[in-house]
């Protein structure tokens, strides 16, 4: 048998029903690739379970909640050529992580690929999904789908050796819109994203989650990317057009405190994309406006 070319990370907090399904249905992939699952100290006994139910799966016990970062810890165990990440409550579909590595074969300046998501139980398509199938960034001739200028991080296979060099997920945003810094360091280096509609994930939405916390993070990882990566004039009114979509309450309001409270390390951060990435990010704004997809709420 060849060597798998991709291994699949999951990380995962408290949801130990939800990624027992995902864990069936992920080792099952006729692939047979390597499994990580980076458990984010869970208190519900989910690493007992792993444990005791897939001893095949590789499995990383943190002592405390790192957020997407324990993707970057899982990740230096990666010892194949791509990563197919995916959440405790998404999978890919039999067939699809090959689709996307076959796509990384062909293309070696293509750093990752961004599936169809499909919601269970109707398996319609995420909201996000006309953004994504429509998006005007300018792409070469040879890329294989839509260009992105950022992945979802719980359907999207990337190459490692881009990863690594972009430094992986930041441990400043923790969880929450966390892929569009990665992303943009990916494009700024020169790497490629795409998005193709016949690599297909599920995503069934656990109910164990706080869609106020949620929101919070989302804002202020939002801001802090954009102060970090676009050029102050299109992050300012990148803020404002934040701002002006998020609903006007305490959630919110401790959103923008907390990006504010963090002035000072974006300041020293900041490395803005070249022109032709920031270019892209404008082009983005219309569908982004219209897209419901981008509405805060929770």
């Amino acid at each position: 048998m060849s060597p798998p070319r991709y291994s699949v990370v999951i990380i995962t907090r408290d949801r130990r029903d939800e990624l027992l399904r995902t864990l069936e249905l992920m080792t099952a992939l006729p692939e047979g690739p390597p499994v990580i699952v980076a458990d984010n100290a869970s208190s519900d006994g989910t690493a007992e379970a792993v444990a005791r139910l897939h001893p095949r799966v590789a499995l990383l016990r943190l002592a405390r909640n790192a957020g997407a970062v324990a993707r970057n810890l899982a990740v230096r165990r990666v010892t194949t050529p791509y990563v197919a990440f995916c959440d405790d409550d998404t999978w890919w579909e039999p067939g699809a992580p090959s689709r996307a590595a076959d796509l990384l074969d062909a293309h070696p300046r293509l750093a990752s690929v961004t599936g169809l998501i499909l919601v269970e139980p109707g398996r319609g398509e995420d909201p996000l999904t006309p953004e994504l199938r429509h998006s005007p960034v300018p792409a070469p001739a040879w890329l294989p789908g839509p260009a992105l200028l950022s992945i979802l991080a719980g359907a999207s296979m990337l190459r490692v050796s881009a990863f690594r060099q972009a430094g992986g997920f930041s441990r400043r945003l923790w969880l929450g819109g966390e892929e569009e810094l990665l992303s943009l360091d990916l494009a700024a280096a020169g790497w490629w994203l795409c998005w193709r509609e016949d690599v297909r994930i599920h995503h069934a939405p656990s109910r164990a989650r706080d869609p106020r916390e949620r929101r919070r993070l989302g804002i202020r990882n939002t801001l802090w990317t954009a102060w970090l990566r676009r050029p102050w004039p299109d992050a300012l009114r990148h803020t404002l057009a934040v701002l002006r979509s998020a609903p006007h309450d305490a959630a919110t309001a401790r959103a923008v405190a907390h990006a504010l409270a963090g002035a000072g390390w974006v300041l020293r951060e900041r490395r803005p994309v070249p022109a032709h990435v920031a270019a892209g990010l404008r082009l983005l704004r219309d569908s982004q406006r219209r897209s419901p997809a981008r509405r805060y709420v929770g």
